[in-house]
């Protein structure tokens, strides 16, 4: 389904993609139809929660299980309604407005001028060049010794006298090649922080069936509902609070990651003690932290490396998600699964060798085997 579902759609709405004119193309009810949309989303999320919970506590009719299903059926349709709408009965005024606005123009992207690269360079010169006690003069002094220092800088520049030294390089926030951010150690940072937070995730929503099983629930199926719901409420708010810390505060944005760390660290807590209503709280905190790792780490990627070759670096960066899996999942998961069965059938076998041999059934337990 995975495979073939995505496949399918793309394939199908491919013929009617077109490029956008940029701000051209802005509407007045743009915003208005995000905003519609979005709140649709989060209903849709609420109504799924309940549904589940309801079907958890009260056996439904047949009739109620149909109006349900009919009730879900509307909140999918109700998103596509608006592209239909915007393409049929677009408002004159909204074309009126799109034509007041200034036509872009047309720049080709140049490299900046040597000028410009060597007044930026004179600039980082000067603050190696500065004497230690220029800081400590009053601020008009200081300002006076820096100019001149700054001037003269330019002046041997210009007749060849000194050899401006340019930083190889893209700097912090500037357009990376792949190549340039894997010698980055923010970029390793990142794709192993993605590795632990995604391989723990994954291992929770892999496992959560007999996790549910082994705390003695039978309806396992809900609470792999309820995770994906919190993993979808979770990429959104990520995202949207990651935006907050970053343009209210101006706090990194790593900071939201390690906030859903946080959260994923107390879910898994939470899991390992096997309180009752672990399950309900567990999925809650490994599924929001696990989705908020899919809306923060693109746009840290991006702020930090640059969006020419985002496609590369955030390809490369997804690559954490399976291998956090196989980490977590596929080694230190299941062998803990079979180093704890194993221990497990030892001593049932010990405990039917034990009861056969009070039976009488059994081989005399006061020799040893064979005599």
């Amino acid at each position: 389904m995975v495979a073939i579902g995505p496949t399918m759609v793309v394939i199908a709405l491919m013929f009617i993609v077109r490029p956008v004119g940029g701000h051209r193309q802005v509407r007045p009810s743009d915003g208005t139809s995000f905003t519609i949309v979005y709140s649709v989303c989060l209903l849709l999320a609420t109504y799924l929660m309940g549904v589940m919970l309801l079907e958890d506590l009260v056996d439904l009719s047949q009739s109620v299980t149909v109006l349900l299903t009919i009730i879900l059926i509307i909140f999918l349709l109700v998103p596509i309604v608006i592209p239909v709408l915007l393409s049929f009965f677009s408002d004159d005024d909204e074309t009126f407005y799109a034509l007041l606005l200034p036509s872009p123009r047309k720049e080709e992207p140049t490299a900046p001028t040597s000028s410009e690269e060597q007044q930026e360079v004179i600039l980082s010169e000067v603050e190696d060049e500065k004497p230690k006690d220029v800081d400590l003069l009053p601020a008009s002094e200081r300002q006076k010794r820096i100019a001149e220092l700054q001037t003269r800088l330019f002046q041997a520049a210009a007749v060849g006298a000194v050899r401006v030294k340019r930083r190889k390089g893209p700097r912090r926030g500037e357009d990376f090649t792949l190549m340039q951010a894997l010698i980055k150690a923010d970029f390793w940072l990142l794709f192993f922080s993605l590795l632990l937070g995604s391989g723990s995730g994954l291992t929770v929503i892999d496992n959560l069936g007999q996790m549910s099983q082994s705390l003695g629930y039978k309806e396992t199926h809900i609470f792999v509902s309820m995770i994906s719901i919190w993993n979808f409420l979770g990429r959104i708010g990520g995202g949207y609070f990651s935006e907050i810390i970053v343009k209210d505060y101006a706090y990194p944005r790593a900071i939201a990651l390690t906030i859903a760390q946080v959260l994923m660290a107390i879910g898994h807590f939470n899991f390992a003690m096997a309180w009752p209503g672990t399950m309900y709280i567990g999925t809650l905190l490994v599924g929001v932290g696990y989705g908020a790792h899919w809306a923060i780490v693109p746009a840290a990627a991006s702020e930090l490396f640059g969006v020419k070759n985002f496609g590369a670096l955030y390809n490369f960066l997804t690559v954490a998600n399976p291998a956090g899996s196989l980490v977590f999942s596929g080694v230190i998961a299941s062998g803990i699964y079979d180093a704890e069965a194993a221990k497990q059938a030892q001593q049932r076998h010990s405990s039917t060798l034990l009861a056969m041999s009070k039976d009488g059934n059994g081989p005399d337990t006061r020799y040893p085997m064979g005599i």
